[in-house]
């Protein structure tokens, strides 16, 4: 399957190796300069990515460069992973630690003279398999596109998303999540009021927007206020078509189980009937997960559709990366998402994740 979402991963990898704390724990780790040259690589890197996805359609070995490229980007993450989290655990440690915790620290393969060795060759091994992506940029013929000038439909297909979610996988979110459900069970202003509100949670790729929604979404006071709830992973192309077909599909699960219907058959007029039918008069809760898409219009042309007769007090979530989408389709402050604290960040490496 073609990957299409690279330039977003190297975008959050770069992020955070800009970051004022990363660059400040990198200068005290004495890793700043290796750090720094993996910033500008990635940087490289990501200028020819957008022309390397829209070319790759009708390219395997263009799909397999980008696969591999894929591989070499989760390898860097994992890098800048247990770089933060070497970081952590020295922050608890000074915070927390006894003489004999930081002796023993001193003599364990973490000790910061073995970490940074370590950590200096597992950067460079990363930058040097990166380093060849000039060369493959004149082999496949890839220009530097801005992205700021090019309205781009990012996929990804691998990573279609489902409501489940168990409590163990969340860790440091909990005043995240009684904040949107103190929102989502807000009445609106005017009870006679049938207008949705769209509250959107925002934040860069990696901070758990997707695993926050769902959290949310599975919560019993949730269950209470809501008689239907429906998870919708949009992340494709944002297709009219497509997104009612997903709702009036996540609509019949949560009500009685029926045939499934090849809903792509049906034309236009049809689905909007059946998606009247399936919302009408329901008091519903509808997450609308990793949109990427800033067609103001399309937005407002699916928005009308799905507020047609429905009860007062229904609500869209939405999870977004981008401030603008967020700015475009709510009608309350984004929730913006924060990174974890240092203790929460720190459990998280305990944890392997």
């Amino acid at each position: 399957m073609a990957e299409l979402f690279l330039f977003s991963i190297a975008e959050s990898r770069i992020t955070k190796l800009a970051s004022h704390a990363f660059q400040e724990a990198s200068r005290v780790v004495g890793l700043n300069n290796h750090l720094r040259d993996l910033k500008k690589t990635l940087s490289l890197v990501k200028e020819v990515l957008l022309d390397a996805e829209q070319k790759q359609e009708h390219n395997h070995e263009l799909q397999e460069w980008l696969r591999q490229l894929k591989s070499v980007f989760y390898d860097a993450q994992d890098v800048l992973d247990e770089f933060e989290c070497q970081t952590l655990r020295k922050q608890v440690l000074k915070a927390h630690g006894t003489i004999k915790d930081e002796a023993r620290h001193f003599f364990s393969s973490s000790n910061p003279l073995v970490f940074r060795s370590k950590m200096a060759q597992q950067i460079k091994d990363v930058s040097k398999r990166l380093d060849k992506v000039p060369a493959d940029r004149n082999k496949f013929g890839l220009r530097i596109i801005d992205a700021d000038t090019l309205v781009v439909h990012r996929r990804d297909t691998s990573r279609m998303t489902h409501s489940r979610v168990s409590d163990s996988d969340v860790i440091g979110r909990e005043h995240d999540k009684e904040k949107i459900i103190e929102i989502l069970m807000q009445q609106n202003p005017n009870d006679d009021d049938k207008s949705l509100s769209v509250i959107p949670i925002v934040g860069i790729g990696g901070l758990g927007k997707t695993t926050l929604a769902k959290f949310v979404f599975n919560d019993k006071r949730i269950d209470e206020c809501f008689s239907l709830k429906m998870w919708v992973c949009v992340s494709d192309d944002f297709d009219i078509n497509h997104l009612i077909i997903k709702i009036i599909n996540s609509a019949n699960v949560a009500d009685v189980p029926l045939p499934r219907q090849n809903l792509n058959m049906v034309d236009l007029e049809q689905l909007k009937n059946q998606l009247r039918s399936k919302l009408a008069g329901q008091k519903f809760l509808l997450v609308l997960d990793d949109v990427w898409n800033d067609d103001r219009v399309k937005w407002l042309e699916l928005r009308d559709l799905i507020q047609e007769g429905v009860a007062s007090g229904s609500k869209i979530l939405v999870t977004t990366r981008i401030d603008s989408i967020a700015s475009m389709m709510g009608t309350v402050t984004s929730h913006k998402l924060q990174s974890l604290s240092p203790e929460n960040s720190f459990s998280f490496c305990q944890m392997g994740l």
